[in-house]
């Protein structure tokens, strides 16, 4: 499911840009500099020491202060900057934990995808994992990993904070526990909630991400005063390695590949870039497969930090190699073994596999194929004849089976698509809709089932419980306003899907379809 796929593409309409340096444009909603009244006299001590602040710190604060323009927080501080090791570990609860973190990026199965990188890596080096939310599609991107074009891994992490806090502002927020079942890990990999973690790591109230009572009590921050610009820059490592508090990774996709027990640590890569992109792009990066547990475990000087916060930890195979993390067997590390097998396969939320049982069984009630036509994002908008062509294939092959078996007409089939129903005009869904051969079924976010799930799903809140919980409020209630109810329609579908009696056909390349298939392979449907 996370290994299908690889390269990624920028895309300049995306909502988020990378913010911390590079060169790249803040969206213009992030307002400017407030200009000092012409009136204003400065001190000449004042001038003298803002004159002597470290450039990495205006930078930090640069960006704090766009932040402070935009976000409607009281607890913002002036601090900024570095942050510090005043920031560390401002809860007792947290006093010796050691943590690791990451950033996210791109659609929802590639985040699943890093979301398991990520578990291997915090049992390899023995910290626990903070599970970050669900972002939108495409809101942080990575970039092109075989054009060895990527955001910097501090850019990557600033934007991940950034869209966290939008997704606060906007109530939207919902946890990766939530949305998938942590239940299997659970016993070999310590997690904690991104928002129980920054409210008591940063003293930051995130209350305005819960959606019921436990998460409102244990997201609010204590009695600390909340930093929301001085979490982010440490988050972010914009000010590098705080001693004895963040360590932040910088290593990515252009001279790194992950290992573990390899015995080629500092090795060359099989893959390099070719002299012809290193003279067009002049380029000079070499990749060099590392073992992660000699340079970010003991001994180390990643091994003091209370949180170690990588870039991304997505992976794909990509001529003959991976193109980041290659930590897929350990033999000689039974414990990590077990992680590797159990992180194979992280299903849905309860509720969300029951949703898709309930449908196949209770409204298209009789053996159904599934379709999964993935036509309007990225690559896949080109490449409408082949999608249709192989679902002709297998309609066709569905046909034949049928008349095998002598079984009567017509065809259920469940379609899962981005295309909406009123553009179906004149492609080859229109076709089959008006085809009496064929009885086509579909799910629509607006539809009962997926409210009603929705809803249960979120007062479930498996994020918040599935983590560290500290133990003087883990059985306390509070009141806040609920977040709004997430999207979940496209989880529902794949549940549906994965109960597909007659087979399966998917979209060429979709990571989606591999979800799909992997959920096939597993029973999800039998379990």
């Amino acid at each position: 499911m996370g290994r299908s796929g690889f390269a990624y593409r920028s895309n300049r309409s995306d909502p988020i840009r990378f913010a911390g340096g590079g060169g790249m444009d803040l969206p213009a909603s992030r307002g400017r500099w407030r200009k000092r009244s012409a009136r204003s006299h400065v001190p000449l001590l004042v001038a003298v020491l803002v004159l002597l602040i470290p450039v990495s710190l205006l930078l930090s604060s640069a960006y704090s202060s766009l932040l402070r323009s935009i976000l409607p927080f009281s607890g913002f501080g002036g601090g900024g900057g570095g942050g510090g090791g005043r920031r560390c570990e401002r809860s007792p609860e947290l006093e010796g934990e050691r943590f690791l973190w990451y950033a996210p990026h791109s659609g929802f199965s590639n985040q699943v995808g890093e979301l398991r990188n990520a578990a291997v890596a915090a049992a390899l080096l023995n910290r626990t994992l903070v599970v970050p939310p669900v972002l939108d599609h495409h809101a942080v991107v990575l970039g092109s990993c075989p054009k060895f074009r990527v955001a910097d891994a501090s850019d990557l992490r600033a934007a991940v904070w950034d869209h966290a806090m939008q997704l606060l502002r906007e109530r939207r927020y919902v946890s990766m526990g939530d949305i998938i079942d942590l239940s299997p890990i659970k016993a070999v990999v310590r997690t904690i909630d991104f928002r129980v973690f920054v409210s008591l790591w940063c003293g930051v109230d995130m209350r305005k991400t819960c959606f019921s009572g436990l998460c409102c009590a244990v997201s609010g921050g204590g009695s600390l005063s909340g930093d929301y610009d001085g979490c982010r820059s440490l988050l972010s490592g914009f000010g590098g390695s705080e001693n004895g508090c963040v360590y932040p990774v910088q290593d990515d996709c252009r001279t790194t590949v992950w290992t573990y027990q390899e015995n080629n640590d500092g090795a060359l890569d099989s893959f390099q870039p070719d002299e012809d992109l290193k003279r067009r792009k002049k380029i000079s990066y070499v990749r060099r497969r590392k073992d992660m547990y000699k340079a970010l475990g003991p001994g180390s000087e990643a091994e003091g930090a209370s949180l170690l916060a990588f870039g991304t930890l997505f992976s794909g195979p990509y001529k003959g190699s991976e193109s980041y993390f290659d930590i897929h067997e350990s033999p000689k590390n039974r414990r990590l073994q077990t992680v590797l097998e159990k992180v194979e396969f992280l299903p849905f939320a309860p509720e969300i596999v029951a949703a898709g049982k309930e449908f196949a069984k209770n409204k298209i009630k009789e053996s159904f194929l599934c379709a999964q036509l993935r036509l309007l994002d990225g690559q896949f908008k080109n490449h409408w004849k082949a999608t249709f062509s192989a679902l002709k294939e297998k309609l066709k092959a569905v046909e034949l089976e049928m008349k095998k078996n002598k079984g009567s007409s017509p065809i259920h089939m469940f379609i899962m698509t981005d295309l909406p129903p009123a553009n179906w005009s004149k492609t080859y869904l229109a076709d089959i809709s008006k085809d009496g051969r064929y009885k086509l079924h579909t799910l629509k976010e607006s539809d009962e089932l997926v409210v009603q799930t929705a809803e249960q799903l979120m007062a479930a809140e498996h994020g918040v419980r599935s983590g560290f919980i500290p133990q003087n409020i883990a059985n306390t209630r509070k009141d806040c306003d609920p977040v709004q109810l997430p999207e979940i329609l496209l989880y529902i579908e794949e549940s549906v899907c994965s109960c597909a009696s007659l087979g399966f056909v998917g979209t060429a390349g979709s990571t989606i379809a591999g979800s799909i298939e992997t959920m096939r392979k597993n029973n999800v449907c039998k379990l």
